[in-house]
This record gives structure tokens, C-alpha cells and sequence, in this order.
């Protein structure tokens, strides 16, 4: 699982990107435009980023070279229906590791990012902690105070969420999008539910919660002073 942010100013295509990229288990944001997206490739750690070329603000062009300078280092995807060796020389010199033309495949475009992540390995060392709680994507096993905890999938994948935005409160509605993505059964109800269950099994009496609830926004990781 990676952590993937898609920029395209096209909804339609923007969800079906996004929607194709979960179906392999990723963890998606989207924005739309150019100077969001920098914004959020500079507050949060992406391993991929799926960058438009054409976009309001910002060219997405300009994005990866601001990102580059600033010394971002996810792996780059540029879509565009440019198409001369100049247009994509371009690309590549302005930082984007990969280089998609439209119209495309979404299968290409998942393969590709399977290419770039086995090239940094991201899928394959992830470990994620706080406050004696540890989570090995590798082996999908959790520990809590070095004892193994079993979650059920969704609850992992929900924990792992919430780890990998230590600092981001959530509302349900998002939670929903990335951790169930296209299971329309799901609602807050079931959000509200694996919060709970999450808390049995992870939190130690006499110390606040591993997820804390913000009245009337959503949820967020619990610090210990939370």
C-alpha cells in the first residue's frame, strides 16, 4: 500500500484515477488544481503523485520544478496530451520521473506506478508507530506493547490510515473515501464502529485513546497529551 496524491482538474477522470489506484489498495488524495497541489505535496509525505500538466493556478510543470527545489522526493507521473520529444524532454527535466500521454490505459497508469514503487522500494519497508503501538505492512501484523494484536482487514487499514496523517483530523466522509473506497454499504455508522473496536483492543486503561474524537469534524490520532 502507497500513498498516492492525484492531481487533475478533471473530476470524472480525476475519481476514476483515484478509484482504479484503490482497487490495489492504495491510500489516495486528490486535488485539483496547481497551487493546492504544491501546497499539499509540501505539507505531506506522498510516495507517488500522479501530476497533470494542464491546470488552473499552476502548471503542473511548474509544480514538479518547485517541488523538486524545495527538495521533494516522491515519485512523479506527468499526464498530458503533449506528445512531442520537446513536450516530454521538458517533463523529465522539470523532475518528473514518469511520463503518460493522454488518452491512456488505467491499467497502464497502475502499472506504472507498481514500476516506480518496486524502484524505491516504498511498498516493501513500511513500519509505522506511536505510543508503543506498531504496524508492519510487511507482514500485516500490529503489535501493542510488543504483543500482537489481530485486527480485522478494514480495521488494519483504517489504523494504518490514521498513522500514515499523524497530524490531520479526518471527517467520516473521508475516512469512508480512502479506507472503503467503493463500498457503498459503508457509512458513519461503520466508521463509528471500527473506531470502537480499534480503541478495545489498542488502548491501555488509564491513558487517552489511540483515536480521539473531534466534536463535529471527525477523528485524528491520539497523542499522548491529547
Amino acid at each position: 500500500m502507497a500513498r498516492i496524491l492525484v492531481v487533475e482538474d478533471e473530476k470524472d477522470l480525476s475519481k476514476l484515477i483515484a478509484d482504479w489506484l484503490r482497487r490495489d489498495h492504495h491510500l489516495v488524495e486528490q486535488v485539483f488544481d496547481g497551487k493546492s497541489a504544491l501546497q499539499q505535496m509540501t505539507d505531506t509525505s506522498f510516495d507517488v503523485v500522479v501530476l497533470d500538466w494542464m491546470l488552473p493556478e499552476m502548471q503542473g510543470i511548474e509544480v514538479c520544478r518547485r517541488y523538486r527545489q524545495s527538495g521533494g522526493n516522491a515519485a512523479i507521473i506527468m499526464l498530458t496530451a503533449r506528445q512531442s520529444l520537446d513536450d516530454k524532454a521538458q517533463g523529465f527535466e522539470s523532475g518528473a520521473d514518469d511520463y503518460l500521454t493522454k488518452p491512456f490505459q488505467l491499467k497502464e497508469l497502475a502499472m506504472r506506478v507498481k514500476a516506480l514503487l518496486r524502484r524505491s522500494s516504498v511498498e516493501h519497508h513500511t513500519k509505522l508507530s506511536l505510543r508503543g503501538i506498531e504496524l508492519d505492512t510487511d507482514n500485516h501484523r500490529v503489535l501493542r506493547d510488543g504483543k500482537e494484536v489481530h485486527l480485522l482487514p478494514k480495521e488494519f487499514r483504517l489504523l494504518e490510515f490514521l498513522l500514515r496523517h499523524p497530524q490531520r483530523v479526518f471527517s467520516a466522509d473521508e475516512i469512508l473515501d480512502s479506507v472503503w473506497e467503493m463500498d457503498t454499504n459503508a457509512h458513519h455508522d461503520t466508521v463509528r464502529g471500527h473506531v470502537t473496536r480499534l480503541r478495545k483492543k489498542l488502548d491501555s486503561e488509564g491513558e487517552p485513546s489511540i483515536i480521539v474524537t473531534v466534536h463535529g469534524v471527525g477523528y485524528k490520532l491520539g497523542t499522548e497529551d491529547s
